[in-house]
């Protein structure tokens, strides 16, 4: 799956980013609204990640998704 299905349909799979991504509220889901780059920022922000690892669990989770 590409990133363009995820930001196109962002209410349907921002459940699913909440779910893996627990400490990420409704806000930070909406300030996300689809944008990766955002999303991979607050993942960094909320779990103290590096910029490569958040990257990765974005894939990670990417390939999880339906």
């Amino acid at each position: 799956m590409n990133w363009d299905i995820i930001k196109g349909n962002w209410s349907q799979f921002k459940g699913q980013a909440q779910q893996e991504w627990g400490k990420l509220t409704d806000d930070d889901m909406a300030r996300a609204d689809g944008d990766r780059e955002e999303l991979k920022g607050l993942i960094q922000e909320k779990y103290g990640l590096a910029k490569d690892e958040a990257e990765r669990q974005i894939d990670d989770w990417m390939k999880k998704a339906s």
